[in-house]
């Protein structure tokens, strides 16, 4: 077990959104909002840890022809705990992701990592690669939101009830926003020059390690 490594995989060299293009309908969808960016986010982290943990736990139990529908089994569980627990205590949350929670079920970010890792390490190991790839899936849609939700809606941290009442911090004049950036098409830009960039930094550091490589 690598923790650099792990972590380095969940935040950039194999991160969800970036680089293996997973869970792109809820990615297009709720990022419009850095509420609702950092609300699925840690949805995603918990269900994705709780689920490595007990398929991790059971991979020896479970028979290999069955497998992926014990794995929809597991993760459901979790994520109707997780839906519940919103409705109770985040109902605005809750409203405004609306179907995109219970679709976690079917996430190919979930259920990708259990079959890819958590069926096949340990349960630190997988608590910790549910953990990283939760914050890299967090991480991009938080830039996202950032970024769609400023230039299409000319605020900052909307959503959030005690900051002008949802309505965020106002940056941009209400004339100026580009309103295209919060539409799907905005969505597709967005998710691109993210995935360019993501590109670039991996491809400096690549170049920065042989460097030193180079030199010893």
């Amino acid at each position: 077990m690598n923790l650099k490594n792990q972590f380095k995989e969940g935040l950039l060299t194999k991160n969800p959104v970036t680089v293996q293009l997973l869970g792109m309908c809820s990615t297009m969808a709720i990022t419009t909002m850095l509420f609702n960016g950092v609300g699925m986010g840690l949805s995603v982290i918990i269900i994705l840890t709780c689920s490595n943990i007990v398929i991790s736990l059971l991979r020896k139990v479970i028979p290999p022809k069955i497998r992926i529908a014990c794995y929809i089994v597991v993760i459901a569980g979790f994520v109707t705990i997780v839906d519940l627990l919103m409705q109770a205590y985040l109902p605005s949350l809750s409203e405004s992701l609306g179907v995109f929670i219970p679709l976690i079920v079917v996430n190919c970010i979930i259920l990708g990592r259990a079959e890819a890792f958590a069926s096949k390490n340990g349960v630190l190991a997988s608590a910790l690669d549910g953990i990283f790839q939760g914050i890299g899936f967090t991480v991009a849609l938080v830039i996202m939101c950032v970024v769609r939700e400023f230039l299409g809606n000319g605020t900052i941290l909307g959503g959030f009830a005690f900051i002008n009442n949802g309505g965020g911090i106002r940056i941009l004049p209400e004339m100026y926003p580009a309103l295209l950036v919060v539409l799907p098409v905005g969505g597709f830009l967005t998710l691109g020059c993210l995935i360019a960039a993501s590109q670039w930094l991996m491809q400096r550091i690549e170049r920065k390690e042989r460097e030193k490589e180079g030199a010893a």
